[in-house]
């Protein structure tokens, strides 16, 4: 059995590499090159940027794959380039999309449900919004190429709709960025005012999603459990067995600041929180349970050399407002 990964080298890359080679496939990963990771020695490299579609068909022409599971795709263009060059010498395609499909939307309630996906979306709100909105609406115009080529001729896609994943390698530093400052023993800033409710997901769970997801169809791919951002902090903090301060300081003055979204990543306002049955109840999923991956985590950057991130540079300035 032949897979490959596009992307493959940051985040959720090196772990569905892994996945992939203990389910017996040859494994090849492709990207531009430019981040580098150390993946097996049998895994095949090939180098391409997939937004230019000469170089993606020069590399992708004469090869079939049994698996492709896709971490970069972003727009509408590009899918359709994907889409002409693997049609008919894939066996399965996943997407892996995002929640935000569901944030572009007008009227939408929390939780999430595949059901809800259609129907208007919003205008550009302009401002601090406006990346995150371009974000989803590019998400969901990848999604629609996908559809129409299954509806065209059974193109075998699956789309996984992710909310924010929660990974050893994530390169956002999120929990990484909260376990820093539970260590230094300041207190983590959060804004003040109500919360968006937390239902994210474990990296690990993502490639069982992507061998299991039928064709033709999108899951929501989430944890079980919905938490406030207290509950999240406090999980944590028994998890690397830190005492935990917050301090709730007004939005407005994080924001005039620059402090976020670095002080507290989950605290942003373009957050989805997805319904999960559907991948239950088709497809068997079984989610790790939020206490169990954030002992992993912990143990995983406790066993690793300490680095200072970008976000956490400015620590100084955030036990200043305290």
């Amino acid at each position: 059995m032949k897979a490959l990964i596009i992307g493959g080298t940051r985040n959720l890359g090196p772990s569905l590499v892994s996945g992939l080679l203990n389910c017996g496939y040859q494994v090849s990963v492709l990207n531009r090159g430019v981040t580098r990771a150390a993946l097996p020695e049998n895994v095949e490299r090939l180098t391409g940027d997939r937004s230019d579609p000469a170089q993606l068909q020069s590399v992708l022409i004469h090869r079939e794959f049994d698996l492709v599971i896709d971490t970069t795709l972003y727009t509408g263009p590009d899918a359709a380039a994907l889409v002409r060059i693997l049609r008919g010498r894939v066996g399965r395609y996943v997407f892996l999309s995002t929640g935000q499909v569901y944030l572009v939307r007008n009227g939408l309630q929390r939780p999430y449900r595949e059901e809800s996906y259609d129907g208007p979306v919003m205008s550009d709100p302009g401002g601090n919004d406006h990346d995150d909105w371009v974000y989803g609406v590019d998400k969901r115009a990848a999604e629609e190429v996908l559809m129409d080529a299954w509806n065209d001729d059974g193109f075998p896609y699956t789309t996984l709709r992710l909310p924010m994943v929660n990974s050893e390698r994530d390169h956002h530093d999120r929990i990484y960025g909260y376990w820093l400052r539970l260590l230094d023993g300041g207190p983590i800033l959060v804004p003040d005012g109500p919360s968006l409710p937390l239902r994210h997901v474990y990296g690990g769970d993502i490639l069982t999603a992507a061998l299991l997801g039928r064709p033709g169809r999108a899951y929501n791919i989430s944890q079980d459990e919905t938490l406030t951002i207290d509950d999240f902090l406090q999980r944590l903090a028994a998890a690397a067995g830190k005492p935990l301060q917050t301090v709730r300081v007004a939005r407005e003055k994080l924001n005039a600041m620059n402090l976020l979204p670095a002080c507290s990543p989950f605290s942003g306002e373009w957050m989805s929180v997805l319904d999960n049955q559907r991948s239950k109840v088709e497809l068997g999923m079984k989610y790790t349970p939020v206490n169990d991956y954030l002992s992993r985590l912990v143990a995983y950057h406790q066993g690793q050399p300490r680095r200072e991130t970008p976000g956490y540079l400015q620590r100084a300035r955030e036990l200043e407002v305290v």
